[in-house]
């Protein structure tokens, strides 16, 4: 959308509208019950500025197949720490088919999201996104420590073992606690679901340790739609999002190590990355 293009007559837009939200429709009536999602990332998305405490926003699901293909799997609008409006969309995929849970989530902590996955999906795992979680844990001190402290933070997150990432965080809890214990207990409070991506194949945690997927997405949606603010009534905005997603998903990338997937869905345990063989006596028995 050109920033000169002159505005479409109502009657365009109307045509528009029209046929975007029959696209819509049918994309959220599908079927899902040949589905399997082995991974998936959730997070709710401004467009613009965040204003009102509770802003309504885009809430997005997204899935990572078997073969590693990332797929759209929720888009609704709703309020982003809601966890009914969130449950709402997890139900409503449930409903209409899917049946087996991802083996992992990956969204930010704020988001009412993880209440609602734990009524509807409770066997999945939890894991945050270490992008928010730096971002949290850096707006707890001053600017002048940030950049070494987010150093410290990549040491945890960028451990090559669970053991490590402990260390790593224990070190930094008696760096920072005793001065900036606010951002020691923003980092601990979430220790466990910060560190489950180390139960998953080592060439899936590039993925896994944030919820990236989605906002690269829309960053090049907001380029989109930014210049279009006042100009659209909800509803249209909301079709007009769906469109640009779902254009955009023609090109997403598949994920690395994508012959690793098998292997979870199948349920094979993985520690530090790297898949664990039972001993032909454990076999045996």
């Amino acid at each position: 959308m050109s920033r000169d293009a002159p505005n479409l007559p109502p009657a365009v837009t109307a045509r528009l509208t029209a046929s975007w939200a029959d696209e819509y429709a049918r994309w959220q009536g599908r079927a899902l019950s040949a589905r399997r999602y082995v991974y998936s990332w959730a997070d709710g998305v401004y467009l613009q500025a965040r204003m009102e405490e509770q802003a309504e926003c885009m809430l997005v699901l997204i899935g990572a197949t078997p073969e590693g293909r990332k797929e759209l799997v929720g888009f609704q609008v709703g309020v982003r720490e809601s966890g009914q409006n969130w449950r709402e969309l997890l139900v409503d995929v449930k409903r209409r088919g899917l049946s087996i849970a991802p083996e992992i989530a990956v969204g930010d902590g704020a988001l009412g999201f993880w209440r609602a996955l734990n009524r509807v999906f409770p066997g999945t795992a939890h894991q945050r996104c270490w992008v928010h979680k730096t971002a949290n844990v850096l707006d707890e001190v001053p600017k002048s420590v940030q950049p070494a402290m987010k150093a410290d933070l990549r040491e945890i997150h960028g451990a090559p073992t669970r053991a490590a990432a402990e260390v790593a965080l224990a070190a930094f809890v008696e760096k920072y606690g005793a001065k900036y214990p606010r951002a020691a207990d923003c980092l601990t409070k979430d220790r466990e679901a910060l560190l489950a991506f180390f139960d998953f194949p080592a060439a899936h945690w590039d993925h896994l340790r944030s919820s990236n997927p989605i906002e690269s997405v829309f960053a090049a949606v907001r380029h989109r739609t930014v210049r279009t603010k006042g100009a659209l009534s909800p509803t249209t905005a909301k079709l007009m999002v769906f469109k640009l997603v779902m254009a955009a998903s023609k090109t997403w990338r598949r994920l690395k190590g994508e012959n690793q997937l098998p292997k979870v869905v199948a349920g094979l345990i993985f520690r530090d990355g790297t898949e664990v063989i039972a001993s032909p006596d454990h076999r045996a028995a």
